[in-house]
């Protein structure tokens, strides 16, 4: 039968066999009419007076976004909050992309992300997390480290907090929090997030909240300088939005998780012999590094010594900016890779992708369908695959002709598990 994948910015499609297992959110419509409904949850937020009410015409603002590797529909987001805000010269708002340790945008990236007229009339600002004069010290974490934020957020009056809603592979869910730290924080603080310990905590996974260090972390450096308002949205497969949460921060997040978490996870029976999965198309698959989350969804349900296919564009390569490339040639296998990264003493950023990639591999095997070479798959320690189903004619020799078969087209806006007996 046919199966569509999220890949790249076009589909995918491909034949599987006919007893495979689709796995799948829950279909949700778009809202009919976005921006009211934006503009509706500004004025009736959660836990807040309406974001009118509460920003003086003198303030200064500092509206914190997500970069370029997130679907947050910037474009839609940032023009109602301005519009809502009216009162406030645009002089005294400034956009901060919360690229973590990711690269800067360019002007005509930010264009796509914002519209051609917020780009000519309101002042941005890339967040770059080794630039330490950029930041300052907010506070010392109970987790290890000192905390350190963008200067412009920490100092401007009032504070706005944007993002979207998805499940996410260490802190649970995504958005809320995580547009602060680590997406604005300075790279030592980010290190202490991102530690092997933190990741290798089992509580650290898709759709838990409680007791995970990663998203108990955010918010407690959250509260050392909150912000003031939140902006969240769920998306559907389409990623068109289809719930706003905004006000309180601790208190619309939640709400935000719970409505994703009864949408998104999907219980199996058991595990199967392959998983296919995307990485969710662009621009969540735009590397190898961002396709891990794919990979990692699919580890939920795969059997040990399974094999997963990830379908995952990676138009900006392994990518060739970062740690990720470099740190995976630093060992022969992925057992060597773990044993590297959790020794205290071994200390990259970017190292945290490569720990939770180990991870996977040493329980399944894993094939990429993508636009890399062979060679920088393999490059990678993963297996290239031309074909999707000629990896599967593949695999049945190998696993034989009673194969179990899962796919999870949406990749990781899917949560699937198992309950382990």
């Amino acid at each position: 039968m046919k199966q569509t994948l999220l890949y790249g910015q076009e589909d995918l499609d491909v034949q599987v066999p006919d007893d495979t297992v689709v796995i799948e959110p829950s279909n949700i419509p778009a809202l009919e009419r976005q921006e009211e409904a934006i503009l509706e949850a500004m004025n009736t937020p959660i836990g807040t007076p309406p974001l009118r009410e509460v920003v003086t015409e003198t303030d200064t603002v500092a509206i914190v976004i997500s970069d370029i590797t997130r679907p947050t529909p910037n474009d839609i987001l940032v023009p109602t909050i301005i519009k809502t805000l009216d009162h406030v010269p645009l002089k005294n708002i400034v956009i901060i992309n919360g690229t973590g340790t990711h690269r800067d945008q360019t002007k005509d990236e930010f264009v796509g992300m914002l519209g051609q007229w917020i780009v000519d009339n309101i002042r941005i600002v890339n967040n770059h997390c080794h630039e330490k004069d950029e930041h300052v010290k907010v506070g010392h974490s109970s987790y290890g480290c000192d905390v350190y934020l963008n200067k412009e957020y920490v100092e401007a009056d009032f504070r706005i907090s944007t993002g979207f809603i998805e499940p996410h592979f260490f802190a649970g869910f995504s958005g809320g929090p995580k547009g602060i730290m680590p997406g604005i924080a300075g790279i030592e603080t980010i290190m202490t997030f991102h530690n092997a310990r933190m990741i290798g905590d089992l509580r650290s996974t898709w759709g838990n909240m409680e007791d995970n260090p990663l998203q108990n972390m955010t918010r407690e450096i959250n509260q050392m300088c909150k912000p003031d308002f939140m902006l969240n949205v769920t998306l559907n497969r389409e990623k068109d939005i289809t719930e706003v949460f905004a006000g309180e921060l601790y208190e619309a997040h939640d709400k935000g998780c719970e409505y994703v978490k009864e949408h998104a996870m999907v219980q199996c029976d058991e595990r199967f012999d392959v998983v296919i999965t995307s990485n969710s198309g662009y621009p969540l698959d735009q590397n190898l590094y961002q396709a891990v989350k794919g990979m990692s969804a699919a580890q939920k349900i795969v059997k040990e010594g399974g094999s997963i296919i990830v379908a995952s564009e990676c138009s900006d390569g392994l990518p060739g900016h970062g740690n990720y490339a470099d740190i995976l040639k630093m060992a022969d296998t992925p057992q060597q890779l773990l044993e590297m990264i959790e020794d205290p003493e071994f200390k990259m950023f970017d190292q945290w992708q490569v720990q939770k990639q180990a991870v996977i591999q040493v329980w399944s095997d894993v094939y990429v369908y993508s636009g890399l070479s062979d060679e920088q798959v393999k490059t990678a320690m993963l297996k290239p695959s031309q074909s999707i189903e000629e990896t599967l004619a593949e695999l049945r020799r190998k696993y034989g002709e009673q194969m179990s078969v899962a796919i999870l087209p949406l990749g990781p806006l899917t949560i699937p598990y198992v309950e382990e007996k």
